[in-house]
């Protein structure tokens, strides 16, 4: 078999690429959790493998979610992903045919136009010349969106670029010559032989009736395979190691493996799958309002990296879910940030003594207003009316001096204190026999839902309400006012609960749109998650997002969160409200109270 010294560099380096691969997956697995273990072994040889290649055939090389957030910066991945695999994947074919075996050194196909300068002809010669040439400037036009947006970020709708290391750099300097050398290489060897198709032929033909291609030519294919063991070895220590760690991540997140509230070997490969796209950068509103763009989660995750995590990256987050809402990967960005915040964070050593043993009432549903609720007794005066006027056995559960539901301890990484409250909590709830659980805060909502692990229905109070209405016990009637809802971080990014508050909306009152609404909505700045930005920096977050939900010029600033209401109400005169005042201010109070029938709320618990 053909071969030259020149290919050394580009052998050396593959084979310490996947020498090392090898080394960090073996690590990874062996290190996972032995439930984790546990689900690959169960769906290993399942469907979910399939879909597991499905998607990193979507999102791997052709970028689909970038594509769908930015046409142009998805083009770039895509092409340089996508267009080199073909590359790799034709180039294999077009040596199998010529040589008629599947037996071949891996350097064979890469340089295949080095080695192969004859006129020889073989089976889909022309195919193969004209296609490897159409591939090759898909992946150049990519590089040269690249390397443009790398001096000039707004070419694909960028503000900022990620800073780079010393790895980084060199994968990416080596990444930048590969492919322009390529195309010299063999575009040379053509001019020389009088070969190639459309682009390394024309080129080819240029470069003979003007340069010395005999002498070029070979120097060329060395800085070519250079260029490709420089990036090999750079790979695992830059920012490309994203590529290799991000299909092993679609394949265990298939498999049911997730975040843990501790930092895992999953949470690591989560670490190492970050692109480092920058896209998180753009979506922040610590970012887009108070020009702070060194904190955010992708400078986070190389300070995981690099073992280097402090208290203004780990801390000046609101948790507000945009980040993680764009992230191409898919990352769960703030349950990482919360694994570090109970790693690095003070913890208090509070036994909570001081709560009561829980007094609780027999009742079909339970109520729980939450903290910031109390602070906003609107909301809960509203709620208590919609029970009464519905004929609701509820009780009340933290009417008086009761626990928090835990989620400010476990936003701050106190996850032993958050159990503690938890532990009151669930046994009020099992006491209680009640059958569905009711909450007006986001926040409260999800952490009874995802955290408690009960077995009783937990509902938002926009999902409860308009269960009432949708079976008729409650009966409300339409306004004339303009409103324009906001999306609350938990509830929408959160919960993914976008249509509940709509469909109530559309039922009292006229609901326009703003255009950063659903899961593109803006946080209120009031989020509960950050504990380093000042009350007037909170101020200009909460400025900026009112800007933007006032341009439809609304009479009604609405929303389902007690604390955006509360954040919301000290930066506008237009009158904001919980969804639920808008509700009980709109109920058609029925003459014969007792003509309701019963099994309605039946039907309302059951769902």
């Amino acid at each position: 078999m053909a071969y030259h010294h020149f290919v050394l560099p580009f052998s050396i380096g593959m084979a310490a690429l996947f020498a090392i691969l090898m080394v960090k997956f073996t690590i990874w697995i062996v290190k996972l959790e032995s439930v984790d273990k546990r689900l690959i072994r169960k769906n290993l040889f399942s469907v979910k493998t399939l879909d597991a290649m499905g998607e990193v055939f979507m999102e791997s090389l052709l970028h689909r979610k970038i594509f769908r957030k930015n046409p142009m910066l998805g083009y770039m991945h895509m092409s340089l992903a996508f267009g080199w695999f073909l590359l790799i994947l034709f180039g294999n074919f077009q040596a199998q045919f010529y040589t008629r075996t599947m037996l071949h050194p891996p350097y064979f196909p890469i340089f295949f136009n080095f080695f192969v300068t004859t006129s020889e002809e073989y089976l889909f010669k022309a195919s193969f010349e004209f296609l490897m040439d159409l591939f090759l400037l898909i992946v150049l036009t990519g590089l040269f969106i690249a390397i443009s947006k790398r001096f000039y970020s707004r070419i694909v709708g960028l503000k900022k670029t990620t800073k780079l290391k010393f790895f980084d750099k060199l994968a990416l300097t080596s990444l930048w010559f590969i492919f322009p050398l390529r195309l010299l290489a063999e575009s040379f060897t053509s001019g020389l032989y009088n070969n190639g198709d459309f682009l390394t032929g024309s080129l080819g033909s240029f470069f003979a009736r003007h340069l010395m291609v005999e002498k070029l030519a070979l120097p060329a294919w060395w800085g070519y395979s250079l260029a490709l063991g420089f990036f090999f070895v750079a790979l695992p220590y830059s920012r490309y190691m994203h590529i290799p760690a991000e299909v092993l991540l679609i394949f265990l997140r298939k498999y049911g493996v997730r975040t843990r509230r501790e930092f895992t070997s999953y949470s690591d490969i989560e670490v190492r799958s970050c692109s480092r796209c920058g896209i998180c950068i753009d979506a922040c509103q610590i970012n887009n309002a108070l020009g702070i763009n060194n904190i955010q989660s992708v400078y986070f995750l190389r300070s995981i990296r690099e073992r280097s995590v402090g208290d203004e990256k780990l801390f000046t987050c609101m948790l507000c879910g945009r980040c993680e809402n764009i992230c191409p990967v898919g990352i769960q960005l703030s349950d990482l940030r919360m694994t570090q915040r109970n790693k690095n964070g003070v913890q208090n050593t509070s036994t909570y003594d001081f709560l009561v043993p829980p007094k609780y009432k027999v009742a079909d549903v339970l109520y729980f207003a939450g903290c910031m609720t109390h602070l906003t007794p609107a909301i809960k005066k509203s709620m208590l009316k919609i029970f009464d006027i519905a004929g609701v056995n509820y009780y009340f559960m933290d009417s008086d001096k009761e626990a928090c539901c835990g989620r400010p301890l476990i936003q701050s990484g106190h996850y032993e204190n958050a159990a503690k409250l938890m532990e009151y909590n669930k046994k009020l709830i099992r006491q209680s026999k009640a059958k569905v659980l009711v909450t007006s805060c986001p926040i409260c909502y999800k952490t009874f839902k995802e955290d408690y692990k009960l077995n009783i229905h937990v509902m938002h109070h926009t999902e409860y309400i308009l269960k009432l209405v949708e079976v008729g016990i409650l009966l409300l009637e339409k306004g004339d006012s303009k409103v324009v809802y906001h999306d609350p971080c938990e509830l929408g990014r959160g919960l993914g609960i976008y249509e509940e508050p709509r469909i109530l909306l559309n039922k009292v009152a006229r609901l326009l749109h703003p255009d950063e609404e659903r899961e593109n909505a803006f946080c209120c700045g009031g989020s509960l998650g950050s504990f380093n930005l000042s009350t007037q920096q909170r101020n200009i977050i909460r400025d900026d997002a009112l800007a933007k939900l006032m341009k439809p010029n609304p009479d009604k600033l609405i929303t389902a969160c007690p604390l955006c209401k509360k954040t919301f109400s000290k930066g506008t005169k237009v009158q904001v409200l919980d969804i639920a005042e808008l509700v009980a201010a709109s109920v058609i109070v029925p003459e014969a109270k007792k003509a309701l029938d019963m099994q309605k709320h039946e039907t309302v618990l059951v769902e």
